[in-house]
């Protein structure tokens, strides 16, 4: 795995900046020094001695006394290693979709399908782009039933979400009893980060347990709750049989909601609340859901990659660099007067 680099105390970098300052002043005055260091009667006396080759490196105390300065503070910006997470280290999630199966999600107003349809075609989509995360399906209307139990068999759960379709259970939109099952099937998960993504189309009325106290309940577990509200709103068509030519008829309905109810969960919960009015919407609003699982994955990944320290490294290297500073300053490189 390939690895990094990272600082601990990155604020004490800023100790660089002097550091550079004095490395220019000394080249500086190497360079523009015109005083003799020693002063000889005539030329002669020395013009004719031959050069060693050390003074060639009349420059290296001073480099070596910067260079110890850069390593002191970069020792005290605390140096971390860490490796980069392969794709079998990555944190997985646990989700789970709750799909709302009312009779309101016949709703034709996303054209040229149903809600139903449109949403189904939405999670598939979802559960394709996940790899590592364990996903399961809730399914709801006057009752919440769990479909698909939390797995990795994806192909399973695109196949059980097939079979879902309007009136599977007691009319009603329970999304309390919803959110309540969804919870039962993450109690026991010991993944890092667990999500409920609640897809529903309708106002709360049935259950034997309100939104709020569901949502309570989630946020003493620590999970986040998604919602997602689909439909146009207002007056929608819906299904009313077929005229004398088969062709399908429809007649408009308006489908109670309670958006500010589903912002409540979302706020509850450290989730986050979205409205959907067609089938790209829809798709926009899972797709931020999935950015934010993605982002919560990243954070949870870096944050339990072991770093090692670094600092002792630095130190004695700083250490053996002003030893053969001080070597080579009272030695070969020692400087008259």
């Amino acid at each position: 795995m390939l690895g990094g680099l990272t600082f601990g105390s990155p604020g004490f970098l800023l100790g660089l900046v002097p550091v550079a300052g004095v490395a220019g002043y000394l080249l500086w005055r190497r360079r523009t020094r015109r005083d003799p260091a020693l002063k000889f009667s005539a030329a002669s006396l020395w013009r004719d001695l031959p050069t060693s080759p050390w003074a060639k490196l009349a420059w290296l105390p001073d480099g070596l006394r910067i260079l110890a300065l850069t390593l002191v503070v970069l020792a005290l910006a605390r140096p971390q290693h860490y490796q980069e997470a392969s794709p079998e280290d990555t944190e997985g999630i646990d989700i789970v979709m709750a799909l709302d199966t009312s009779c309101s999600m016949r709703a034709a107003d996303f054209q040229p399908r149903n809600r139903m349809a449109v949403a189904k075609r939405s999670i598939a989509d979802f559960v394709k782009q996940r790899s590592v995360d364990r996903i399961g399906l809730v399914v709801f209307a006057g009752e919440a039933s769990t479909w698909v139990p939390l797995t990795l068999d994806y192909s399973l759960l695109a196949s059980l979400l097939d079979d879902v379709d309007v009136g599977m259970l007691p009319e009603g939109t329970a999304i309390g009893s919803a959110l309540g099952t969804a919870l039962n099937r993450l109690r026991e998960s010991d993944a890092v980060s667990r999500v409920v993504v609640l897809v529903t189309d309708g106002d709360n009325n049935a259950g034997n347990i309100t939104p709020r106290q569901a949502a309570k309940f989630a946020k003493e577990l620590g999970v986040k709750v998604f919602t997602i509200l689909i439909g146009r709103g207002g007056a929608v068509p819906f299904p009313a049989g077929q005229d004398i030519f088969g062709r399908p008829m429809f007649r408009n309905q308006v489908v109670p909601t309670d958006p500010e109810l589903l912002q409540t969960i979302a706020r509850t919960t450290g989730g986050a609340a979205y409205e959907a009015k067609d089938g790209a919407e829809l798709d926009a609003r899972l797709g931020e859901v999935l950015d934010t699982l993605e982002t919560t994955r990243l954070q949870n990944t870096v944050s339990s990659v072991p770093k090692s320290e670094l600092f002792p490294l630095f130190v004695l290297a700083a250490l053996a660099v002003m030893a053969a500073e001080a070597l080579l300053s009272t030695t070969r490189l020692r400087r008259y007067p």
